[in-house]
Parts: C-alpha cells; structure tokens; sequence
C-alpha cells in the first residue's frame, strides 16, 4: 500500500478541506501573473504577431509591466484567490469523500476499477466546486481585461455589484457551459494522472521513495511535484480550447471598455463563438495563450497536488 493511501484513509474531510483551500491559495499567489498574461493573450483577436498588442510571452510580461505597472501582474488577485481557495477546499474535500464511499461501498470494485474511478471522482469533485466558485471566476476575468487608462471596476466588490445591476446576477455565470465541458475531463484526467504515477510508478523507485510514520513506503515531494507537473500537461492540452473560448464568452457586454487591446469579439453563445474564432483567425486561434498557459498548469498542478499533500500530512502528524 502506498502512503497516499494510509493518509486518505486518516484525513478527516474538515483536514482534507483545509488542505485543499491551502494549497490553492499558495499557488495562486504564485501563479497569477501567468494567469494574467494567458487571458490577456486569449482575449487579444488579432493574429499574433500581425499587429496584435501581445506578441510573445517576454513582450507580454514587458508590456504589461511597462504600461500598466509590475502589480498590474496580479490584477484581479482577489477574486482569483477566492476562487482558488474556494475551488481547492470544494474540490479536495468532495474527491475524498467520494473515494471513501467508494472503497467502502465495495473495495474489490474500487481495486479493480481504480484509475476509472479516481477519474470521475475527480470530474464530479471539479464540476461541484465550478459551479459554486464560478462567480469569482468571472470578476477576476473582468478585472484583468479591463484597461488601466479605462478602469470601470474599484476592485472586487465593485466589480460584483455593477455586473449584477448592470447585466444581472446572470452574468457571474457566463462562459459556465464551456467551463464545465473542460473542467470534468481536465480535473479527471488530472486526479488519474496524478494517483496513477504516484500510486503505481514513484512509489516503486528508490530515488522516489521515503519512509513514513505509518511503517509504509511513499512517494517524495518530489516525486508528487513531477507528478502533479505531468498531470498538469496532460489535462491542460487536451481541454486548451474550451478555456479560451470561456475567457471570450465571460468578457461579453464589456468589449467597449477594452477598446485599447484591438479589435473586439462579438459573438452569441458557446458554438457561435468556437465558429468565429475558427472563421476569423484559423483553428490554432483556439490555442492561443497556450505558453503561459501550459506554464501555469505545470507550476499550478505540480504545486497544489504536492502542497496539498504535504499539508495533510502534516496535520496527521500533530
């Protein structure tokens, strides 16, 4: 058995909670300005490097800082901590609990399913934390699309009370369709990724392993950063276009207020949206923003899984 295993077999969902809030506040802190410059590119409908304002990730960075200010690098961090701490605590919380009702519903089933299991218990755990998260979600895509010289929102709680008197609490959910045909298979594939390298592959070799308390072999922080890194590559590539098309759906109504970053989108609805990216800028237009993005997923993954982890065990040992 591996110490991933012994823990979540002690972890209370309160300690598994904490944790998961934990983690993500750590790494969205060190995460946003990455975050920041892949909405900016993802945003942006000119062809890159043909007149767009971002051309490549040094020039993004640059510009950013040089126009706006280095803090403009965490413009919307608020609301994006909130989402993240939210999120994780929703997310870690409800993907044990659900691991435990599977093993002990049935535990010859969970041993045999395993992998299939550990991935749509982490799609229903994500689903279940975007839906409640999503509202912060939308405020900091407003708050970092926004332009300085052209600022409409004070902050966050201004930002929630002119979308809801202006366009309806409706708003706070726009680009949630597109957001939850990602986020399952995002966060499924990353929880298999994750257990499977951890629980079948780094376990295994020595320069992964280290001794526990509980008299059992685990996996290293190290082992859990490369993991949570590789899970993190692997969901990011393969649900990249539904994140950009979110982003373009959740400015929409506020394209007169980024005048400044080019030509705007105007576009009706998730497939409407998909047809006029591909129509006007060509199908790699859905990957747009993907550098920093891959980037982030990477630092992001690699980071909250293994911090996660790390938290809970130190609870268990107090």
């Amino acid at each position: 058995m591996c110490y991933a295993e012994e823990i979540d077999k002690h972890a209370s969902p309160l300690q598994s909670a904490f944790a998961g809030g934990a983690a993500g506040a750590v790494t969205r802190a060190i995460a946003q300005p990455l975050d920041v410059l892949k909405i900016r590119f993802q945003l942006q409908t000119e062809p890159i490097k043909l007149g767009s304002k971002y051309s490549s990730m040094i020039q993004g960075l640059s510009s950013i800082v040089k126009e706006e200010g280095f803090f403009a690098l965490w413009s919307g961090h608020i609301p994006a901590q909130l989402l993240s701490i939210s999120y994780g605590v929703l997310q870690f919380s409800t993907f044990e609990k659900l691991t435990e009702l599977c093993k002990t519903s049935d535990p010859n089933f969970y041993v045999e399913h395993k992998h299939w299991l550990n991935f749509t218990n982490g799609a229903t755990a994500a689903t279940v934390a975007t839906i409640v998260s999503f509202p912060f979600d939308t405020i900091r895509t407003r708050l970092i699309a926004e332009q300085k010289t052209q600022k409409v929102y004070k902050g966050f709680l201004s930002a929630f009370s002119i979308i809801i008197k202006t366009e309806g609490s409706k708003a706070l959910f726009k680009g949630l369709v597109p957001t939850l045909a990602q986020i399952a298979p995002h966060a499924g594939i990353q929880f298999a990724v994750y257990k499977l390298l951890t629980d079948n592959i780094f376990n295994r070799i020595k320069f992964f392993q280290r001794s526990t308390t509980f008299g059992v072999i685990e996996s290293s922080l190290l082992a859990n950063f490369l993991a949570g890194g590789i899970a993190g590559i692997v969901s990011k590539t393969a649900i990249y276009p539904f994140d950009m098309v979110k982003k373009r759906l959740q400015i929409q109504g506020f394209q007169q207020h980024r005048k400044g970053f080019g030509k705007q989108m105007y576009c009706n609805g998730l497939l409407d949206c998909i047809k006029l990216t591909i129509t006007d800028e060509g199908f790699l237009a859905l990957y747009k923003g993907y550098g920093p993005s891959v980037l982030k997923a990477i630092l992001v993954s690699a980071l909250h899984f293994a911090v996660y982890d790390e938290i809970k065990y130190f609870l268990l040992r107090l």
